[in-house]
């Protein structure tokens, strides 16, 4: 279990997906849901579909279009609300908390402490999610990164999450379970990182050294609580 000096810390920014929830979801529908839903609807072969998606996928891997589904949904031909929502839909029976998140968010309120949720899922993605897992009950501040036109891979993003936020790089946590963004926070000054290790429960540990990596928010409760903020006016 890494060690995080919660006496340093003040603002705690969380990533959604792989983070708060199972990443299984998103992983199960992009590359295995909507590529086969599309042969269907096309009448090709599943491997011709996953194949036309992977290169889709590459081409835009990191940018605001990948995480935009409006994009998608004009690239593939398809009307948002009326078919590809939808789609989403089929899969939501997926939509999961991790098994520590709440007691995790608890712990992190009861300590006074300013709580984000940063995600780069598309504002309708958001809204599908919170209406499955409520987990807007949980955290005041939920913000997409489609507010501000650039994704958490781009410096530009933390500077304008910076202005909105008000949180001292220095007296901050961002918690993700993707390097290359936790990457950019770095390189931004967020002090204190913490990824990830087992976003999707149905998939291995990944073992992760680049950064302190947790696997259970639950080990960090007891540090959490032993050292509170003072409450916030």
């Amino acid at each position: 279990m890494p060690f995080l000096p919660w006496n340093e810390i003040d603002t705690v920014l969380l990533d959604m997906d792989g983070t708060l929830l199972d990443l299984h979801y998103d992983n199960q529908f992009w590359l295995h849901h909507l590529p086969k839903r599309l042969a269907q609807l096309r009448g090709i072969s599943e491997a011709q579909s996953q194949a036309e998606m992977t290169a889709r996928y590459e081409a835009v891997f990191g940018q605001i279009q990948w995480y935009c589904l409006d994009y998608w949904a004009e690239s593939l031909e398809m009307d948002l609300e009326g078919e590809f929502m939808p789609l989403k839909r089929e899969l939501a029976h997926l939509l999961e908390l991790r098994e520590d998140t709440i007691p995790f968010l608890q712990a992190l309120h009861e300590s006074g402490r300013e709580v984000v949720l940063v995600t780069n899922a598309h504002p309708n993605s958001l809204a599908l999610k919170l209406e499955h897992t409520q987990l807007d009950d949980h955290i005041d501040n939920l913000i997409s990164t489609h507010e501000f036109g650039v994704t958490k891979e781009s410096q530009l993003l933390w500077e304008r999450l910076q202005a909105r936020v008000k949180f001292e790089p220095s007296r901050t946590l961002f918690v993700d379970d993707s390097l290359p963004i936790l990457n950019a926070a770095k390189t931004y000054g967020i002090k204190h990182l913490l990824a990830v290790d087992n976003p999707d429960s149905k998939l291995p540990n990944r073992n992760i050294t680049e950064f302190p990596a947790v696997r259970d928010y639950r080990l960090m409760l007891d540090d959490i609580k032993a050292n509170p903020l003072n409450a916030k006016p």
